[in-house]
This record gives structure tokens, C-alpha cells and sequence, in this order.
């Protein structure tokens, strides 16, 4: 009764195998050179697993392939179980606000070919509503796909070199970089080769699509825009130490639970850092909660053993020992900067002589199959045929002549991207909204529109602000680190639509979790308050140059909400 190939015996054959070497041992026969059985993996009883884990556990999601296949032919809706195990393709099932999936991509690091983009415009425009989103983590993902297109959507999107697999649910999400390395002349070091490598490890390992709950990283570079990596599961920052380039890691942020990551007190060398995020991964896995989903995630690890503990585990996992280094220790940080303002729109030179890259603001990060297929001819115009997504929705055409940028800018914005600087416009993030997400109690994206029109008549910024609105408490759009962070609810008014208004947040050289100071703030008096509190900061500002997170972080609560009524 052999076990099939690559397999573990089922529990028909264990139980005969049992009984059959029992009944050996009761006939005083025994074999001196069989090994004992091995013990049983530690971990938590079945019985203790969230519902999550026991349908992992009943079919691996990739296994149930066969079973969206069949889904498609007769376009039927999906079994509550595969809803889940579709995820594991990028397929979100939006149902009950639609009744249609959600496909997200993984584009790692954010770099995508106008050939591509050509083949995602065509997939919108044939078998979507016709758009598409870029995420905040420079990422892409298309809506409301019938169940018989879902077999079709994944071929052609793997047709073009792209993937969703593992872009959902208990797997480690696509992973972001700064947008423009490889091109920044003020980078320390050019993270794509290492990006890259993770994301084949990732792609071709079937050990990391069973993590307890999701996995963000990030890799920073040093350079003009941040990857705002100090909100990720793991965040690696370029630092110097002599002439030397090495990456501080930062675990456990999840801005979503108010917690930026922790400087982890250590360095590492370029070439050993993925052997790192690698190790990081397997001690999550290896001790991430399975037993409650609101405690799953690495910063639970973190908190139960201690950054001293996540230390000695991960080196278990390596062949050599960890640098550690001193939080007080001086190192040359990323060349100095505002992370604050919008350098990712505008006309900035690249490291590359007489080359220039361009960068476009995309209202709430949405577009039409068309705009997309207008972006590829200007990247293969102007540029490379490359075009690269950012954190902030936004995108960034590089390698383009210095004589030809303004030509490129002036065509982007007739499309509807504009390249100039926007204190204001800039700034604004929003998450899929109610729209096609059932989580979502606000319609993120049409309110931030409306709201960027309304005060953008009526309110004149000198500084950069960034206004996060943010359909739930899951915080996709992360509003707990934005200016204004801007959390969904449900009030009683005329929409039934509102928001809990947060101020002071920041990343980086400004981390900061913001501070709630308004509650339940109804869509019909929001524009109001947002202008109210846009100017109170104006006004009451130490000076010019005082932006508004240091404005608010040198007040109460209490002071704010009389310096931002409107009334005043």
C-alpha cells in the first residue's frame, strides 16, 4: 500500500498501517532497524483552527482551480468556501454589492511594460467594466468579471508576463519599492535586482501560500519618493555606514492597527537581505496565530517574543549570525527630503544624463481602457516603454529626453493626468470605496473627487497635504497616516454616509499615527469641515513654512477643534 509520489499516507492507510504493526508486536515479532514514528507537528488541534484555516486544510486553494473552471461554464456564483480559495488567484468575488470578481495583480515593484498595459486595456475594455485602479501598493486591479470570463482573464494576464497569483487572502502581497529606482539620482542603492529575486522565490515556492494572515514588504532604496516602508510587515531602508551600503530592517507595521514597524536593531548586507526576508517569513509562519485572524498578523509574533526573540528564530533559518547595531548608531540616512510633499508628480532628472522622468497625478488612482492604452503609446513615445505605479496611486513615465518632457506632461494632461504640482490635488488617496467593496461603508473614491473639486475652488495650500479616505476600519488607503485621514461610517443624514476625521499623520522622518478629532462627520457638511480645517491650519500657522502635520502635532485635540471650526 504505497503512499502516492511526494505524498504523506492518508488516514485509511495510517489507521491499516496501525493495526497491521500492532498486530506484528502482539506476535512478538519486531524490526530492530525501523525508525519511530515521527511525532506529530506542533501546533494547534483542528478543532482550534479559525474557519479560514480548516478549508486551507480541507483542499489547498490552487487546488481548487478545477472547480472555478467548472464555475465558469455555467457562470455560476461561487460556494462561500471557494470565495475564499479564489483569492489565491487574485479573484475577489464582490458580491453582495456586485455580483462579479475583482482580479488583482501582482506587478512587483511597480514596474510594468506598455505592451502590458496595452493587454490589461484590452482585457478591461473585453471582459470588465472598462476600468482600472492602481492600488497603494503600486499595484493594478480590474472589476467586475463574470465567473465564465474568470479562466480567460488569468490566461491572458499570465499571456503578458504578469501574474495574480497569490495577490489575496494568507499570502505575502505584491511588493512595493521606490517607484523610481534604478533612475533617482539621489538613491543610495538600486533595489530592483532585489525585488525581483524575492518575487521569483515568492511565484515558485509553494512554502509561502500558507502564511496565518497577509505579508506586506517593502524595500527602500533611499531616493526623492518613499516606499513608505515603515508600514509593512518587514521594511528594509537603505542606510550608509562609511562607503558602505547596508539595509536596516523594520518589523510588525500595520498602520491599520495604529503600529508603525519597529527598527529591528539590526544591519545587513545587500547581498544577504532576501536570505533575511526569507528567515523573517518562516519564523511567521511558523509561529503566526491560526487560531484568531485579528491576532494573525507578524506584529503579534513581534509583540509575543520580542524583537530580541524574532532575532534568535530567524537565525535558526540562516548560515550566518546577525549584524546587530545600536539604534543610536550613527549611519548616513537617505539623503534628506520632504517624504511628506508630492515628488512623485512632476518633471524630475534621472541619474542618467539628459534623461528625465515623468510623473502623472490619476485622480483616486482610476482610469479607463482607454486612458491605459493612451499611457503605452506616450511610454513608448517618449519614453522606454516602461511605466511605474507608485504608492500614491499615481504613475511615472522614465527615461524621457529633457527636451521632450513638457511635450510628454502637456499630452498626459489633455488624457486627465496632470504633471503639475498640486499641494492640494495631489495628495488625495482613496481605497476601492462601497462601490465594489462589501466592507466599505462610504464611497471613498466619488467622495474624494467631489471633495478635491470643492476645496480646490475654495482653499489656496502653499504645502503639500495628503488626505487618505478610507472605506473601513481594514484601511486600505491607510488613512491613519495621512494629514487628513478620513475613516468610513454610517451616520444618520440624508446619504447615510460619513466619516471619522484624523489629523497629524505621517511616515518616515514623520511617522506619526494620527489623532482622531471629529466623528461621524456627515458627506453633506464634509467639505465644510475639510475647508474649515484647511484654513484654520493657514491661519494659525507659527509661519510659512510650517506644514500642516507639525501644526497639528503642536496642538491638543482640543485646540485643533477650535482652530479648525468652521465658524471662526
Amino acid at each position: 500500500m504505497p503512499a502516492p509520489p511526494g505524498e504523506d499516507f492518508t488516514g485509511e492507510q495510517k489507521r491499516y498501517l496501525e493495526g497491521f504493526f500492532a498486530g506484528i508486536a502482539a506476535g512478538a515479532v519486531s524490526f530492530g532497524d525501523l525508525a519511530p514514528a515521527p511525532a506529530a507537528p506542533a501546533g494547534p488541534a483542528l478543532d482550534d483552527l479559525t474557519k479560514e484555516e480548516r478549508i486551507k486544510r480541507e483542499l489547498h486553494p490552487f487546488d481548487a482551480i478545477e472547480q472555478l473552471v467548472l464555475d465558469a461554464r455555467w457562470n455560476a456564483k461561487p460556494e462561500p468556501e471557494s470565495v475564499f480559495r479564489y483569492k489565491w488567484n487574485g479573484l475577489f468575488w464582490l458580491n453582495p454589492v456586485k455580483d462579479g470578481y475583482m482580479c488583482r495583480l501582482r506587478i512587483p515593484g511597480g514596474v510594468v511594460k506598455s505592451y502590458q498595459l496595452r493587454e490589461l486595456a484590452s482585457i478591461t475594455s473585453e471582459l470588465t467594466s472598462g476600468y482600472i485602479q492602481i492600488t497603494t501598493r503600486n499595484n493594478f486591479q480590474i472589476r467586475l468579471i463574470e465567473p465564465k470570463n474568470c479562466p480567460e482573464v488569468l490566461r491572458r494576464i499570465q499571456g503578458c508576463g504578469l501574474h495574480s497569483k497569490g495577490a489575496g487572502a494568507d499570502n505575502i502581497r505584491n511588493i512595493t519599492m521606490n517607484p523610481c529606482a534604478g533612475y533617482d539620482p539621489y538613491e543610495l542603492i538600486d533595489v530592483r535586482p532585489l525585488v525581483n529575486e524575492l518575487a521569483t522565490l515568492i511565484i515558485g515556492s509553494k512554502e509561502f501560500y500558507d502564511l496565518p494572515r497577509k505579508f506586506n514588504i517593502a524595500y527602500d532604496g533611499g531616493g526623492l519618493i518613499s516606499s513608505v516602508e515603515d508600514t509593512n510587515d518587514i521594511g528594509a531602508s537603505a542606510v550608509k555606514i562609511g562607503d558602505e551600503v547596508y539595509f536596516r530592517i523594520l518589523l510588525g507595521g500595520v498602520t491599520g492597527h495604529q503600529t508603525f514597524a519597529s527598527d529591528w536593531g539590526v544591519i545587513v548586507k545587500p547581498e544577504q537581505l532576501n536570505d533575511v526576508m526569507v528567515a523573517l517569513l518562516r519564523v511567521f509562519i511558523q509561529f503566526g496565530d491560526r487560531t484568531n485572524r485579528k491576532k494573525a498578523r507578524f506584529k503579534y509574533v513581534i509583540e509575543d517574543k520580542g524583537l530580541d526573540g524574532v532575532l534568535a528564530e530567524a537565525e535558526k533559518h540562516l548560515k550566518f549570525k546577525l549584524t546587530r547595531l545600536p539604534p543610536d548608531s550613527p549611519t548616513q540616512e537617505k539623503r534628506s527630503h520632504s517624504q511628506q510633499g508630492h515628488s512623485h508628480v512632476g518633471i524630475y532628472p534621472q541619474k542618467q544624463e539628459g534623461l528625465v522622468y515623468v510623473g502623472a497625478s490619476v485622480p483616486v488612482g482610476q482610469m479607463t481602457a482607454k486612458q491605459m492604452e493612451r499611457i503605452a503609446d506616450l511610454a513608448d513615445s517618449y519614453g522606454s516603454g516602461e511605466v511605474r505605479l507608485t504608492v500614491w496611486q499615481n504613475f511615472i513615465i522614465p527615461n524621457v529626453k529633457a527636451a521632450y518632457a513638457a511635450t510628454l506632461a502637456k499630452s498626459l494632461k489633455k488624457l486627465g493626468f496632470p504633471c503639475e504640482q498640486s499641494p492640494l490635488r495631489n495628495g488625495f488617496v482613496a481605497c476601492t470605496g462601497s462601490k465594489y467593496c462589501k466592507f466599505a461603508a462610504t464611497d471613498t473614491k466619488g467622495n474624494a473627487i467631489a471633495m478635491m473639486d470643492y476645496l480646490d475652488k475654495r482653499v489656496k495650500l502653499d504645502k503639500p497635504v495628503n488626505i487618505h479616505f478610507t472605506g473601513c476600519a481594514h484601511s486600505c488607503a491607510q488613512h491613519f497616516m495621512g494629514d487628513i485621514g478620513l475613516l468610513g461610517t454610517k451616520v444618520k443624514s440624508e446619504s447615510g454616509e460619513g466619516y471619522h476625521i484624523t489629523v497629524g499623520g505621517g511616515f518616515g522622518e514623520n511617522r506619526k499615527i494620527g489623532r482622531q478629532v471629529f466623528s461621524g462627520v456627515s458627506v453633506e457638511s464634509l467639505g465644510e469641515t475639510l475647508e474649515g480645517m484647511l484654513k484654520g491650519y493657514l491661519k494659525g500657522r507659527s509661519s510659512p513654512e510650517e506644514s500642516f502635520h507639525s501644526f497639528c502635532n503642536r496642538h491638543s485635540v482640543n485646540e485643533l477643534q477650535v482652530a479648525f471650526d468652521p465658524a471662526a
